[in-house]
């Protein structure tokens, strides 16, 4: 298995309270992962700890051959990200945005053309991110993800508060990338319709323990060998962690 991401028993505790619980996933490459839990559940402390903004406590993370935190810097590099909502300057246009991200990288010129190509935006470049709708700042958010080819992109919620229009084209957008841009995609939702049309592996957290990980044919295949409806993701998922909150003696 060509993995891309892979953890050994990461942890993240603050003071007394275990965020993420010696998880250890496995990421292949050029494949769209998607990251599920409940709200709370570690995704986006796991998913920060990818991009060097929270420390882990204790294990260990690989990032395309290169371990943190020996390599941090060259993690960062060979990762494109979107974590939760993207900052902007909304005085400044869609391109002057990405240009800044462009000067920061010294990447080409035309760089900042090819993204606002590739998500949409170009007829849109000229115009204020402050007269931006929210669809179109969660693409810009995408296309600065996007600057320079990452092999690696990390995508939280990139369709948070977005209408079925604009779920759908940030979603088909989303699949296009590994195939357009060699990369491999780490995405989170809550939207579990959405990561069963788009993702090829899944990971599933609850209390910040990885319950799963592998394909979706296989989590239906596990959920019915374990007596669980598995006509669809949202069925199989609400059965796992309810059966897990169940052993931590909580509520369904």
């Amino acid at each position: 298995m060509n993995t891309i991401i892979e953890t050994h028993n990461l942890t993240k505790r603050y003071k007394d309270f275990t965020a993420v619980n010696k998880i250890n996933l496995h990421i292949q490459k050029g494949r769209i992962y998607g990251f599920l839990g409940p709200n709370g559940a570690g995704k986006s402390t796991t998913m920060k700890m990818f991009l060097g903004l929270t420390a882990p406590t204790s294990g260990s993370f690989s990032v395309n051959g290169k371990t943190y935190p020996k390599d941090r810097r060259e993690i960062l590099r060979e990762t494109g990200s979107f974590i939760e909502s993207p900052a902007y300057y909304g005085n400044l246009t869609g391109e002057e945005n990405l240009q800044i991200i462009q000067q920061i990288l010294k990447l080409p010129k035309s760089s900042v053309k090819e993204v606002l190509e590739l998500t949409g935006l170009y007829e849109h470049r000229r115009r204020p991110v402050s007269k931006y709708s929210l669809g179109m700042k969660q693409r810009l958010g995408l296309a600065g993800a996007l600057m320079g080819h990452p092999p690696v992109l990390i995508l939280d919620e990139p369709t948070n508060g977005l209408d079925p229009a604009g779920i759908h084209e940030i979603r088909t957008l989303i699949r296009s990338l590994p195939e357009k841009y060699n990369c491999t995609v780490l995405v989170s939702s809550h939207l579990l319709s959405e990561i069963e049309l788009m993702a090829d592996d899944i990971g599933i957290l609850n209390h910040g323990r990885l319950l799963f990980e592998g394909t979706l044919t296989e989590l239906k295949t596990h959920a019915h060998e374990l007596g669980y409806p598995s006509e669809n993701l949202e069925e199989v998922f609400l059965s796992m962690i309810g059966e897990d909150n169940l052993k931590r003696g909580g509520r369904k």
